[in-house]
């Protein structure tokens, strides 16, 4: 691969990536990745659409041409997991999903002939485990995460069960979904190809809803039913694989299903446990000493490396070994608790809960606001946004807490932002 400067429209694509609150660290490897995925003529048209969604018509307007040849190149775009095309009520909509988690993912959801997968996992490894800048800026920049863990749920006791909320279980977002997609986990099949993947099931990541939709269609993803969902739920629960998806409370379009040696989340978590880059669950395991026997089976588990072994002399078995929690580190998983066969480790509540965003909307417009490219997403000059799209967005803006609504009001510098701010905390009788 080269490192020299790279050519116009791979630089013009990852200005419009950033744009985004998740985007991507420029570098001469990032650059190589684009140019494995998309030719420079597409990586320049495609620098060019709105970030909202849009139509065909509309594209065709920014690329000054007919709409019957943009909708075919935007056909082929999505037909290779670059644009999502989704359909809603009778029209179709384009949307540039971002790097993590999107298109990134996507070209390795399924084994292709038509880009080197080989070659794009070198890189992908570089990037992404080696250099550390765009997992720093991906999933420790900001308050609002990404991803969250989902509880282990063969772990939680009769009472603390009663505490899970159904969107914090892995099992409800399989019962509810629309539409369920199972593709190849990315993480391990980019590490096969350096052979460094483990002995986990590959097909075994799944899609959900809006975004699964269009995977399973241009075969990205193997559409499956609830029934199969639950048995590769059960089979990575075995393994005792971590679920890991979508930070949102409603419509949670992923779940992966991740190993502590490959997957990216978890890595960081190893990499970044002080600075937390992923939302832990809303429980965390304590020790009950005297039941245990120091046998080390819940820190082999451990997919992050958060439990240790270390001789307490207060304790009256002086030789046995007894697990220490690093609870900065901890997921709050539960998988610890079934490998424990004495009884040693239980799950219990945090004394303060773990916010969840409501929607992909709700979770976008917070990091937009943490990263400090808010007006981004409403001042987008290319979209010509109309005024659904504007109050969607702002309906979220004006949901905020008022710590938020500054920060948003400060980054939009707009007085009618600032006034639609003040009017929604007058007492009702003045309004």
């Amino acid at each position: 691969m080269s490192h020299h400067v790279p050519k116009t429209g791979y630089r013009q694509l990852v200005e419009r990536l950033n744009r985004f609150p998740q985007g991507a660290v420029p570098s001469p490897l990032l650059y190589d990745i684009l140019a494995l995925l998309v030719s420079e003529r597409e990586a320049e048209l495609v620098s060019r659409l709105p970030l909202m969604p849009f139509t065909a018509r509309r594209a065709s307007e920014v690329w000054n041409m007919p709409e019957r040849e943009a909708r075919s190149l935007l056909d082929g775009l999505a037909s290779r997991a670059l644009l999502l095309d989704l359909a809603k009520e009778s029209e179709t909509f384009y949307v540039l999903p971002p790097p993590m988690a999107g298109f990134f993912e996507f070209s390795l959801m399924r084994v292709r002939t038509d880009i080197d997968q080989q070659a794009l996992s070198e890189l992908f490894y570089q990037y992404l485990n080696v250099e550390e800048d765009f997992i720093r800026d991906l999933f420790i920049r900001g308050e609002t995460k990404l991803g969250r863990v989902f509880v282990h749920e063969p772990a939680l006791s009769t009472e603390n069960s009663s505490q899970v909320l159904e969107y914090e279980r892995a099992s409800e977002v399989i019962r509810t979904a629309q539409r369920i997609g199972v593709g190849m986990c990315y993480c391990r099949h980019k590490m096969s190809h350096l052979g460094k993947a483990c002995a986990a099931p590959q097909e075994i990541c799944m899609t959900f809803n809006t975004v699964a939709e269009p995977l399973i269609r241009h075969g990205h993803a193997r559409q499956i039913g609830v029934s199969e969902a639950f048995d590769l739920l059960q089979q990575a629960r075995d393994r005792q694989l971590v679920q890991f998806g979508d930070n949102v409370r409603e419509g949670v379009n992923f779940i992966c299903h991740c190993c502590g040696c490959c997957c990216d989340a978890l890595l960081a978590v190893r990499r970044f446990a002080n600075l937390h880059p992923v939302h832990t669950t809303n429980f965390a395991p304590t020790i009950r000493a005297e039941r245990c026997r120091g046998c080390g089976r819940c820190a082999a588990v451990c997919p992050v490396e958060a439990i240790v072994h270390t001789t307490d002399p207060a304790n009256e078995l002086a030789d046995i070994n007894i697990p220490q929690i690093d609870m900065d580190r901890c997921l709050g998983c539960g998988i610890c608790i079934r490998a424990c066969r004495f009884g040693a480790l239980l799950l219990e509540s945090r004394t303060t809960r773990v916010l969840t965003p409501v929607n992909s909307a709700h979770r976008v417009v917070l990091m937009a606001i943490e990263r400090n490219c808010l007006q981004n997403l409403i001042f987008d000059n290319q979209a010509h946004m109309s005024h659904r799209a504007m109050a969607a967005i702002l309906g979220v803006v004006l949901r905020l807490p008022p710590v938020k609504q500054v920060l948003a009001s400060r980054q939009m510098n707009s007085r009618y932002m600032e006034r639609l701010f003040e009017s929604i905390h007058l007492p009702a009788g003045i309004r």
